[in-house]
């Protein structure tokens, strides 16, 4: 069972290195099941680091006011916090770099603070049974304007807001997760949804991004796991639906500016001790609406490591 977990554990890295070479996906969190929160006096902190890519707009030159980063990383420092019976507390604080590439040898962009966000977890649903554990909850908690929105071009003229790492507006996040361990009385077979949501105000430069609304399911199989629980591996699919609203300047909406598209991939998990996983995400574009000002994701990558311990105030 041992080599079972080495291959696993080499699988996972040769996953990366296919993923950096050539695909896109959609964030995933530091814990393999999204529904359950943390247990109470209990805490983690992560790290998530999150490529993305995107192409550029069809019959566009130069920078729309609508652009997206062509390419952008977000390192994300997460704490969270198992205050009481079926709530957890989230800090999220993120790191992001954008680049905006017009041609192969001219690129704009810069790294600063992104907006953080504060979000509390509320477990309203579980039951036990032989099969397993079927748990629900729901998420809740503003982002705040903390990013930076100062970046400029070589020229010196402001970038648009939606190539800056922060947004300038207050924003609503809200979410729904639901998890099922034993599908089809596999007991190491785990159905994981998260539906969540972003309520977005006007921000810098009199711009307010359109709302974005994502689905995501991934169905997982454990095919190692220790006789402690110390050493576990999850592996499967992920299929994410988004969808983006168009965007807003100075009240006029930008037609074509938002879209949907569908993403498929893969995300893996590796418990190396107790407390400790690692993972490792990677989505692709797999069909997308084609507006004339819709920049849809290429490939997402996501991969980070968590860290669980006890903390009591």
């Amino acid at each position: 069972m041992k080599s079972v977990f080495v291959y696993g554990a080499k699988a996972a890295v040769l996953l990366c290195w296919v993923a950096l070479l050539g695909g896109k996906a959609v964030a995933q969190g530091p814990a393999p099941e999204t529904a359950p929160p943390l247990f109470p006096g209990g805490a983690l902190i992560s790290y998530n680091s999150i490529f993305t890519t995107r192409g550029l707009m069809s019959g566009v030159s130069g920078i729309s006011p609508t652009a997206r980063p062509t390419f952008a990383h977000e390192g994300d420092f997460n704490f969270t916090w198992g205050f009481h019976p079926d709530f957890d507390l989230t800090i999220l604080v993120p790191v992001v770099t954008n680049q905006f590439e017009m041609t192969s040898a001219q690129k704009v962009g810069g790294t600063g603070l992104g907006d953080a966000m504060a979000l509390v977890k509320y477990r309203f649903y579980r039951r036990d049974s032989p099969r397993g554990t079927t748990q629900a909850s729901f998420t809740v908690g503003p982002k705040f304007p903390t990013g930076l929105t100062s970046l400029t071009d070589h020229t010196g003229t402001l970038l648009p807001a939606t190539l800056q790492p922060g947004s300038g507006s207050t924003d609503l996040f809200l979410a729904a997760n639901w998890t099922y361990t034993g599908l089809f009385n596999f007991r190491r077979l785990v159905a994981d949804e998260e539906f969540h949501s972003f309520l977005r105000s006007q921000g810098t430069q009199r711009t307010r991004m359109g709302n974005d609304i994502e689905s995501r399911f991934w169905l997982s199989y454990r095919p190692y796991e220790s006789k402690n629980l110390a050493r576990e591996w999850f592996i499967g699919p992920v299929v994410t639906w988004m969808h983006s609203g168009d965007d807003r300047i100075a009240g006029i909406s930008q037609s074509e500016s938002g879209g949907d598209e569908l993403l498929a991939g893969i995300t893996s998990y590796a418990g190396l001790r107790p407390g400790m996983h690692v993972w490792l995400g990677v989505d692709w574009d797999v069909a997308h609406t084609a507006g004339m000002q819709f920049m849809p994701l290429r490939r997402h990558i996501s991969f980070g490591v968590t860290q669980q311990f006890r903390f009591h105030l």
